[in-house]
């Protein structure tokens, strides 16, 4: 009787296990029954994911400043950091005596960097990250005090402080062990500096709206002319070189900034990519694009693996002798070479015959970036190859 309960919960079991599947893949099957038509649809690209218009561009800014309300994890003696809290006490009208040297263990030297966003007006917050300078241990928990922030032209743009948001963690303990989890010299400030000064970006006035690719492509700046062309009327966009596109317009902010919007959103069809296989040798990551071709090539790639083990033995002299017992070491080398069978690529083979034949091999990333160099330097392989 229980076997009997056993099979019948076992078979209802595998019955609703068929009915959850079927029904999953009803959904996915009716899922892209719905995407499908999209799909193929969304094949052209907007010129605005293509590139930007010169002059909305974001701009960097850096400041330096003092990080307080550490606990006791900052620069201790650090020389430019009682500098930079000498200049600050002045401020509020303390002097420091010449002869005393503070040791600030709970203040740490910071440098601020932000990114000043286009068209960022006075008033409005940026975020901000602040990094450690000197030799402080952490800046968890502390407070950046008013910093100016310039810009490359040495120009006051924004003013940073606030309380610091680390992800990171450090402990020490007196025995000199610690842990550290993350960066915990490393922080940020949401909305923590408010800009002074805006930025002109210079398009209202301009001879000109340009147009820049974010890559060049000889192909895809023509295109973007042309769409432009035929969207404004003919003659109105001109293909300056491989990134540029000059683009006529009145001039005026509020005529040129409802033109640059019109601009943005017209469909581009994005040409084809050059052949490209990125190889990230620090981390193992291969990536090679759908344009990558191969023509008729035969490849074979075996591994040899040498291995040493070092075994020791005891020398016992005999119980009247005059010897000494000495440890005598026992090497074992060994030599394996992994066999791979050759295989062949045909003309014109693609990503997908690639990744077949790689995998057929077993191959590891290294394995493979050597295989996409020895294609490359055999001629096997037009695609451009680059290492990181």
């Amino acid at each position: 009787m229980g076997r009997k309960s056993m099979d019948i919960f076992s078979s209802e079991r595998s019955l609703i296990g068929r009915l959850f599947q079927k029904s999953i893949l009803g959904l996915f099957l009716a899922f892209l029954a719905l995407v499908s038509p999209f799909m193929g649809a969304a094949k052209a690209d907007r010129i605005k994911d293509l590139g930007y218009f010169q002059g909305m561009r974001t701009n960097q800014l850096t400041g330096y400043g003092i990080v307080t309300g550490l606990a006791g994890t900052g620069d201790s003696s650090l020389q430019y950091t009682i500098a930079a809290m000498t200049a600050l006490s002045a401020r509020f009208g303390l002097s420091m005596p010449s002869n005393v040297s503070p040791t600030l263990q709970d203040a740490a030297a910071v440098i601020i960097t932000a990114d000043l966003p286009p068209f960022a007006k006075p008033g409005q917050t940026i975020d901000i990250t602040v990094s450690a300078l000197g030799r402080a241990r952490s800046i968890r928990g502390g407070a950046l005090m008013i910093t100016p922030l310039y810009g490359a032209d040495g120009q006051i743009y924004a003013m940073a402080q606030g309380n610091l948001e680390v992800g990171g963690l450090g402990i020490s303990g007196r025995d000199g062990s610690n842990l550290t989890v993350n960066i915990p010299t490393a922080g940020r400030i949401p909305s923590g500096a408010t800009v002074e000064r805006a930025v002109d970006p210079g398009f209202a006035s301009a001879p000109y709206l340009q147009f820049n690719l974010s890559e060049a492509d000889l192909t895809n700046v023509q295109r973007v002319a042309t769409a432009i062309n035929n969207a404004l009327g003919p003659g109105r966009a001109h293909v300056l070189d491989g990134v540029s596109v000059a683009i006529t317009a009145p001039e005026g902010a509020e005529i040129r900034t409802a033109l640059m919007g019109e601009i943005e959103n017209l469909p581009v069809d994005r040409a084809d990519a050059r052949a490209r296989v990125t190889i990230n040798a620090r981390t193992g990551t291969i990536v090679i694009n759908g344009a990558v071709r191969i023509s008729p090539a035969a490849i074979t790639h075996g591994r040899l693996t040498v291995r040493v083990d070092e075994n020791y033995g005891v020398s016992q002299p005999n119980a009247f002798g005059q010897g000494q017992t000495a440890v005598t070491p026992n090497s074992t080398i060994t030599a394996e070479q992994t066999r791979s069978p050759m295989f062949h690529l045909q003309n014109g083979a693609n990503l997908t015959d690639i990744v077949k034949a790689v995998n057929a091999i077993g191959a590891t990333p290294g394995d493979l970036a050597a295989i996409l160099e020895g294609l490359k330097q055999a001629g096997a392989m037009n695609a451009d190859l680059i290492i990181l």
